[in-house]
């Protein structure tokens, strides 16, 4: 159940689905975000993402037990199609979502100017991180609250929100981006499809698996990044956790696959000023994010009463890819 209290960090989970929402909605979740089932937001999956009446229909649910419904319009529009993310947006208000979350400045114009009572939040993509960005956001487009890069310390968090009058809200639980967010080549370069425009990473088309003596090879875009032993757990690919090999070693050299879990960072983040924690991973499941959601409600009502949060870090270890888990940047030491 949600604490209620005044002050209280929010806890914001995603919703790949009508079925996630009400999943995430039931074990606790303030919030929830999802999107609209065309290229209009970063996780355009096959078989995942709302039509505009499932989104209305789960917009009126979601109200009715108290919870917010964020709609993420959030990829960047190609030119010549700019009325496609209009119309998203438009179909995001229309079904009352309580917030539209965008990075390019044509949905973050459109919103402004045709829906002033729906409030907009910067998302990730565009990755906002200086007081000044900020700024310009909140003064050219009314943005409320700002997603925040997953490359900030606590102390860095910390310093910007003392800086600022909008909202913070920081990622908590799931995968980590190792580009800044809304500038990543690597899978446009595979697959001929930007996660930034066309709204998929590693899209399922163009993932391989190829049996090997012995093994099996993963292959994205033809591009082979990483194989296993027989009997070795393989996670979804993505280039920037494929292994390579430099100068005559084998390794991750972008990022390790782990996953982020910054439940023990949550009284920081806190006092840091962050409104809400955000969990990654629209793309999962019903029972992830019932996990999950269930995992970060109990952590965050413990710390509402004065208790230690992180006894509930070990729930999710399961969920974390490789077995392992990491508060990625927040605790940062080399700077």
């Amino acid at each position: 159940m949600k604490s209620g209290k005044p002050g209280s960090i929010e806890l914001i989970c995603p919703a790949g689905s009508p079925a996630m929402l009400r999943a995430a909605v039931e074990a606790g979740a303030d919030g929830v975000y999802c999107g609209l089932a065309d290229s209009t937001n970063a996780r355009n999956f096959p078989g995942l993402n709302f039509s505009p009446r499932e989104l209305t229909d789960s917009v009126a649910w979601a109200h009715a037990r108290g919870a917010k419904v964020l709609v993420a319009v959030n990829t960047f529009a190609r030119a010549g199609e700019v009325d496609t993310w209009r119309a998203s947006a438009d179909a995001a208000a229309a079904a009352g979502a309580d917030a539209i979350i965008a990075a390019d400045l044509a949905v973050l114009a459109h919103v402004h100017a045709k829906h002033p009572g729906t409030r907009l939040h910067l998302s990730v993509q565009a990755a906002a991180s200086s007081p000044e960005s900020i700024r310009f956001y909140a003064q050219t487009y009314g943005v409320k609250r700002v997603v925040l890069p997953r490359v900030l310390s606590v102390e860095e968090i910390a310093a910007l929100t003392a800086e600022i009058d909008v909202e913070t809200e920081a990622f908590g639980f799931g995968g980590l981006c190792v580009m800044a967010e809304g500038r990543c080549m690597l899978s446009s370069y595979a697959t001929g499809k930007s996660p930034n425009l066309s709204g998929v990473c590693s899209p399922p088309s163009a993932v391989a698996y190829v049996e090997e003596p012995g093994g099996m090879a993963v292959k994205v875009g033809g591009f082979t990044v990483d194989r296993y032993h027989e009997g070795e757990s393989a996670g979804y690919p993505t280039l920037c956790k494929g292994r390579f090999e430099a100068h005559g070693t084998a390794g991750y050299l972008f990022e390790d696959p782990v996953s982020l879990n910054a439940m023990s960072m949550l009284v920081a983040l806190s006092k840091a000023g962050v409104t809400a924690v955000k969990i990654e991973g629209r793309q999962r499941g019903k029972a992830y994010v019932a996990q999950v959601t269930a995992a970060f409600r109990a952590a965050i009502d413990a710390m509402d009463r004065g208790q230690d949060p992180a006894r509930f870090a070990e729930r999710l270890m399961s969920l974390s890819e490789g077995g392992r888990q990491t508060d990625g940047a927040y605790r940062k030491t080399w700077r």
